[in-house]
């Protein structure tokens, strides 16, 4: 999967954030020091071009080396602060969020299809 957007300045969270009138879209927060983290990922990548590619925007976040964006994800969100963690953005708000062993992307794609990508 070559289309991550990386997230790390704030501007880079609140342009996503206005995109998100226009195109879902989706936040991968990931502790790369974590295995847990680095499975998320993987499935993500196995499942992205069957259930996720162009429906939304997809941002990666590193939040052990951009915890201040991370920090501000949650507090703009309103979401607790999970790792690994997705977050489905439409309309600037939070349409669906998982984390751990949940996050699957044929549970994301469903959720896609109700926020109307």
């Amino acid at each position: 999967m070559n289309s991550w957007k990386s997230v790390t300045e704030k501007e880079h969270f609140y342009t996503l954030l206005e995109n998100s009138a226009d195109k879902p879209q989706i936040i991968f927060k990931d502790s790369t020091s974590c295995g847990i983290s680095a499975h998320a990922k993987y499935r993500l990548e196995l499942g992205f071009d069957d259930h996720i590619a162009g429906k939304a925007d997809f941002h990666y976040l590193d939040l052990l080396s951009f915890r201040p964006i991370s920090n501000l994800v949650a507090q703009e969100l309103k979401v607790t602060h999970q790792s690994p963690q997705i977050i489905l953005l439409k309309d600037k708000k939070v349409v669906y969020t998982s984390s751990h062993a949940a996050i699957d992307p044929k549970v994301i794609a469903r959720h896609l299809s109700k926020a109307g990508s």
